[in-house]
């Protein structure tokens, strides 16, 4: 294989990586109601898409620019959901069950800026206590570092939040035109 080859590999594989993973992140975004900036998203997904299916069909005969474009696309899958791990927005639905008195768990959580919500319930075993929460993706890892310190034993489900009214949480608003490309749509 030449070197001019080589480069056209891997130019096909890192742009496979970038594409796929931009294209991971726009479905995200359009899955949590951010219609503004997936368009966005959108347009440079393609246009890399294009130049490396362009190079991988300009190299028909050599069956490494398929295995290449396809290594490409799972890489870019992978990178993509780490990318999307990292993302610093939108909300998590937390909900924790102990079976313990529930007394500290809830004034801490409030201390540090969290709401909760605490209901009773029936367990298996007896009675239990829920706490709902609504937690910023960004403050999830605090929130969970409190509850394992306070009740290491609880039950913890976390579930993606797309979309919610605001009643008690007060929004923070982004001035300018990032914030409003930003902004969900309705």
């Amino acid at each position: 294989m030449s070197q001019a080859e080589l480069l056209t590999m891997l130019y096909i594989f890192f742009a496979r990586i970038v594409d796929v993973s931009i294209g991971t992140v726009r479905i995200v975004l359009i899955s949590r109601g951010y219609r503004y900036v997936a368009p966005i998203f959108g347009f440079f997904e393609v246009l890399i898409w294009i130049t490396a299916i362009s190079k991988a069909l300009a190299n028909l005969e050599s069956v490494y620019s398929y295995l290449v474009y396809a290594a490409g696309f799972a890489t870019g899958n992978y990178v993509g959901m780490l990318l999307e791990s990292r993302l610093p927005f939108g909300y998590k639905s937390i909900r924790v069950i102990t079976t313990k008195e529930v007394s500290a768990l809830p004034l801490m959580l409030r201390g540090e800026g969290f709401g909760v919500t605490i209901s009773e319930g029936l367990g298996l075993k007896g009675p239990v206590y829920i706490i709902y929460s609504l937690v910023p993706k960004k403050n999830l890892a605090r929130y969970l570092d409190i509850v394992n310190i306070l009740e290491p034993g609880a039950f913890i489900t976390i579930e993606e939040v797309r979309a919610y009214r605001p009643g008690f949480i007060s929004r923070k608003t982004y001035p300018g035109m990032f914030g409003r490309l930003t902004r969900k749509g309705k």
